[in-house]
């Protein structure tokens, strides 16, 4: 019997992050698009987050689970890109959440432009706005100057032919964009902000840096 290949797989890489994880998954099934495939790799987490998303994998077939050793965000995403079958690839932060419609919006957008294989763009942000430069630690950039990995939608095939993210201490977002621009990979952005940042984390990334 031949699979069904979703339009979208989105991958969430999680770390010890259960509580937030489920506020992640509840914007996720609630997605008036629901031709779409979600990953869960759970970095080698110590908390409950296995037993927290069992309801959500009991009640939607489309929601895998991955538990691996930790190894960090970057080598996670990477085995959740290589485990999927979407036609695009795209990201959802645990502790990050979408619009209803966001992949709505984005499935949209790639249709009226086949020839777009990377969309970006699109991000409301609550917190602060501002991060750090990953050239430069002790300095501040503002989001409005970077791109952000929650918001990419990439073939899946462009992204496997870029070998995924590189692993790199901070901004392997940026460096994949980075990547793609150099291939020449056909890029589009829109600013339709359906994808939503929480900066006020306190344990995330770019705040602990």
């Amino acid at each position: 019997m031949r699979v069904h290949q979703p339009f979208f797989s989105v991958i969430i890489a999680s770390y010890n992050r259960a509580a937030l994880l489920k506020r992640a998954l509840r914007s996720l099934v609630q997605q008036t698009e629901e031709d779409w495939e979600a990953i869960i790799v759970d970095d080698g987490s110590t908390d409950d987050t296995h037993s927290q998303v069992l309801p959500f994998l009991h009640r939607d077939k489309r929601i895998k689970y991955i538990s691996k050793l930790h190894s960090g965000e970057v080598l996670s995403k990477n085995e959740g890109i290589y485990a999927s079958i979407g036609k695009v690839i795209t990201f959802l932060d645990s502790d990050d959440e979408y619009r209803p419609e966001h992949l709505k919006q984005r499935k949209d957008i790639l249709l009226e432009n086949p020839d777009v294989k990377f969309l970006y763009g699109g991000l409301e942000v609550i917190g602060s706005p501002y991060v750090p430069d990953r050239f430069d630690y002790s300095k501040k950039i503002h989001l409005k100057h970077c791109v952000a990995g929650g918001t990419f939608f990439m073939e899946r095939n462009t992204l496997l032919s870029l070998n995924g993210l590189n692993e790199i201490p901070m901004g392997a977002d940026d460096d994949l964009f980075a990547r793609a621009k150099k291939a020449g990979v056909e890029m589009k952005e829109t600013n339709i902000a359906t994808y939503i940042y929480h900066r006020e984390t306190l344990d995330s990334i770019t705040n602990n840096v």
